[in-house]
C-alpha cells in the first residue's frame, strides 16, 4: 500500500465490508448492563461517529483523483457503521443517543472550516484517540456485547490510521522536511491537549474500564510518534 494509487485501499474497505456482511452484527439483547460512567460515555462517541462526512467527501472529490474519492466514501460508510452500532449497544442496554456534544461540534466546526490537508490532520487527532477509547472499551467493559462491538469499532480503527497517514504523507511531501517536522509537532501537541480534554471528560469511564486520565492521555502521547513519523 506504499503507491500512490488507491486501489490497494478500495480492496481493502471492500473485503472488510464483504467480512461485515457475511458476519452480521451482532446478538444484541435487552438488559447489556451500562453503567451510568460507560453509558454517557458510548453516548458521546456515538455522536462523534454520527456524521454524514459530507464535507470530506466533498474534499475528496475535489482533489481529482477518483480512486481516492471513492475510499473516502467507503472510510466514512464504516464511521457512520460505528454510529449505528454504537446506537445499538446503547439501545440494548436501554439508554437513547444524545442529539449533540460540545466536543463533536468543535471538531465538526474546525474540520469543515479547513481545506483537505488541515481537516485530515484534525480527523487524525479523532482517530488516535479512538484507538486507545477502543481498546478500552473492549478490554474493560463488563459485558460481552460492549466488547464486541468496541472490538470491532476498533479492527476499522486500526486500518483507518494507515489510510490517512497515506494520504497525508502524499499531501506533507512537497513542503521542505523542516516545515513538515513543525506541521507533525504540531500535530503531536494538539493530539496532546485533546487526549487531555477526553480523559477529563471521559473520566469515570476510563476508571471504570481499568484505565487512569494520566495512563489514557500517556498512551495517546506515545502513540503519536510513530504516527507522526509516518506523516512525514
Amino acid at each position: 500500500m506504499g503507491s500512490t494509487a488507491y486501489g490497494e485501499w478500495i480492496r481493502d474497505f471492500e473485503a472488510a465490508r464483504d467480512e461485515r456482511a457475511e458476519r452480521g452484527d451482532p446478538e444484541w439483547r435487552t438488559g447489556v448492563p451500562l453503567g451510568p460512567a460507560i453509558r454517557r460515555s458510548v453516548q458521546r462517541f456515538q455522536v462523534g461517529e454520527d456524521g454524514d462526512g459530507a464535507e470530506l467527501i466533498t474534499k475528496a472529490e475535489a482533489a481529482g483523483d477518483a480512486e481516492y474519492a471513492s475510499a473516502v466514501r467507503m472510510f466514512v460508510a464504516e464511521e457512520r457503521n460505528h454510529a449505528r452500532l454504537l446506537a445499538l449497544l446503547l439501545a440494548s442496554g436501554g439508554a437513547p443517543v444524545i442529539a449533540s456534544h460540545w466536543s463533536d461540534r468543535v471538531f465538526v466546526t474546525l474540520r469543515r472550516a479547513l481545506g483537505l490537508r488541515l481537516e485530515l490532520l484534525v480527523l487524525m487527532i479523532a482517530e488516535a484517540v479512538a484507538l486507545r477509547y477502543y481498546r478500552a472499551l473492549r478490554d474493560g467493559a463488563d459485558d460481552t456485547l460492549t466488547r464486541e462491538v468496541a472490538g470491532r469499532i476498533l479492527a476499522d480503527e486500526e486500518r483507518h490510521v494507515p489510510f490517512h497517514c497515506h494520504r497525508l504523507r502524499r499531501s506533507l511531501g512537497p513542503l521542505p522536511p523542516p516545515v513538515r517536522l513543525l506541521v507533525t509537532s504540531g500535530w503531536r501537541a494538539a493530539l496532546a491537549a485533546v487526549a487531555l480534554v477526553v480523559a477529563v471528560d471521559h473520566g469515570p469511564a476510563l476508571r471504570r474500564l481499568g484505565v487512569g486520565r494520566f495512563r489514557f492521555v500517556a498512551e495517546v502521547v506515545r502513540s503519536s510518534g510513530p504516527i507522526a513519523g509516518t506523516m512525514r
